[in-house]
């Protein structure tokens, strides 16, 4: 792979929650150590333990059940360079009926799988990308039960991808030997044996080419046998894998440029080295912080593993980047502290201008939490100010369940915004954003463009009158603001399940001006087991939701 010729370090130390396997050891082994974390993590939802499971290049026979806060990742150049014989799997036999809708926080990337019995399973909902992976055989999304997901990404599936009960699934920049099954909202971007776009019948967006992107940085050992991260290159109307011929276009980053934080470390100290000129690499754990992560040079890559969680106290941001070019934020999750923050990460100051379009901040596999693990707080969890960020894969949750009763609750786990747009030239792929108080999707800037959203409104809406926006029933999933002249979305769903009142309408799941350069394709609302309805699809178009969780579609807007 491309790189630099700097002297390369020694082994570093990746803490205690970085789990190493080597060909030369025994299968059973390796076997007993995975199969004690994933009893440890297969029903721990909102835990604090966390691992990444890394295998060094070589062939291994092992079955990798993979639960909660575990990242499985291969250690080769390309997926190839690691074989698994035998499985990486996601199952769903923790939650009768195999219910798939609560199995978050994991991933799998960089490894080749050929699955024992030629098919795999990945029954998933939010936040657990697989990425950057080689299947010989079938996938399947789900196990039976229901399933709410999920992404896929520089990806070859030689045999089929079955969808299952999946809601929704993106795939981006992938290859599929061929896909099959579809519910509300299924979307396709830059995948080589996509289907055609049929919304809604079979409901498929299909755009056949991705238009600006990078792939999430990963680590990965050198031909010397030494640690490296890999920053993939910006591209530009894509399809099909990065690694297809060889090498993934890019550059090699020597571990010795990065602080590796570990559980323990504080703010203060990954601070001191980002402002040495550091990047950062942060291993699995929780970190709690008493004052924001300042990243303020231009190309900072800043990696997390393992699901590594940043919680900011007292009411900090937990994340502020400057208006900077090619900023890289991957692998964290941003979870809110009981004292409300105002923002969870914000990225470019308020009133950022500077064009960065050859060579934009990207953020990959962050996600964001307001409740759930404790009693959390944030008024917004994501604010974007600079112009030309790239979001590849976000889950953004005000928690609708939690570990206890006390962390959530229409006046507890409180938070009005998911994310707040304000730059220009801004792209998402795969946004998920779920259950906020006010408009969850706010998006000022110009020029912005979304491939997949996925939205439920507020389950725990105490009643009509508060929840209203003026004299309008209730606040929109995804609102583009009036004044802007570019704008445009493709596959977009939302969601109603007003549990605490089921006679609670939202009268629009998207807004936007009505003007020529702002277009929506393929929108969908579903009243969930008709508890309360949404009024029209966008503005005032599209019929109510009807009874029988039963779709209401609406191919364009204008």
């Amino acid at each position: 792979m491309g790189g630099t010729t700097s002297p390369k370090a020694a082994q570093p130390d990746l803490g205690p929650n970085v789990v190493i396997f080597d060909p030369s050891m025994s299968s059973e082994i390796i076997q007993c150590r995975l199969d004690g974390i994933f009893s440890q993590q297969e029903r721990n939802q909102f835990g604090s333990e966390r691992y990444a499971v890394m295998f060094k290049p070589g062939t291994y026979a092992n079955d990798v059940n993979v639960g909660f806060y575990t990242q499985v990742l291969g250690l080769g150049s390309t997926p190839g360079e690691v074989t698994i014989n035998g499985a990486v799997h996601v199952e769903a036999e923790w939650l009768p009926p195999n219910n798939a809708t609560q199995n978050f926080w994991r991933g799998a990337e960089n490894l080749s799988v050929n699955p024992a019995g030629g098919a795999d399973r990945w029954a998933v909902s939010q936040a657990s990308p697989y990425r950057r992976m080689h299947l010989h055989g079938d996938l399947l999304l789900d196990d039976g039960g229901w399933s709410s997901g999920g992404w896929i990404s520089d990806t070859k599936i030689d045999g089929q991808v079955r969808s299952g009960s999946q809601q929704q699934w993106i795939s981006r920049d992938s290859q599929f030997g061929s896909w099959h099954g579809a519910n509300w909202n299924m979307v396709f971007v830059g995948v080589e044996g996509a289907p055609a776009g049929t919304f809604p019948t079979p409901p498929y967006t299909t755009v056949d080419r991705t238009p600006v992107v990078r792939e999430k940085p990963f680590l990965y050992l050198d031909d010397a046998g030494d640690y490296e991260v890999f920053v993939p290159a910006l591209r530009t109307e894509t399809s099909g894998v990065t690694w297809a011929n060889g090498a993934t276009p890019g550059t090699s980053l020597p571990v010795d440029q990065f602080h590796i934080a570990k559980p323990g470390a504080t703010a203060l100290e990954m601070n001191a080295a980002l402002a040495a000129g550091k990047n950062l690499l942060v291993t699995p754990g929780v970190y709690h912080l008493d004052q924001p992560l300042h990243v303020t040079r231009p190309n900072t890559v800043v990696l997390g593993l393992g699901i590594a969680t940043f919680v900011p106290d007292d009411g900090i941001t937990a994340m502020n980047v400057d208006d900077v070019d090619g900023v890289k934020v991957a692998g964290l999750l941003f979870d809110a502290g009981t004292t409300n923050s105002d923002t969870l990460m914000q990225v470019g100051q308020p009133g950022s201008r500077a064009d960065h379009a050859a060579d934009p901040t990207s953020l990959h596999d962050v996600f964001f939490r307001v409740g759930g693990a404790a009693a959390g707080k944030a008024t917004t969890s994501l604010v974007i100010n600079s112009n030309n960020v790239i979001c590849d894969h976000m889950w953004i949750w005000r928690a609708d369940h939690a570990a206890d009763v006390r962390y959530v609750g229409w006046d507890i786990n409180t938070a009005d915004t998911g994310m707040v747009v304000n730059g220009d030239d801004v792209i998402t792929y795969g946004l998920f954003v779920e259950h906020f108080q006010k408009t969850e999707v706010d998006w000022n800037g110009e020029g912005g463009r979304t491939y997949f959203f996925q939205n439920e409104m507020p389950y725990d809406v105490p009643d009509q009158a508060g929840w209203r926006n003026g004299s309008t029933n209730g606040h929109p999933a995804y609102r583009v603001a009036p004044d802007v002249t570019r704008h445009e979305a493709w596959g977009l769903g939302s969601y109603c399940f007003f549990s605490a009142d089921p006679s609670v309408a939202g009268e629009h799941a998207f807004e936007a001006p009505e003007t020529p350069g702002v277009r929506f394709h393929n929108m969908v609302t579903v009243s969930l087991n008709h508890q309360g309805t949404i009024t029209h699809v966008i503005n005032d178009l599209g019929e109510e939701t009807p009874d029988g969780s039963k779709p209401v579609n609406v191919a364009s807007y204008p």
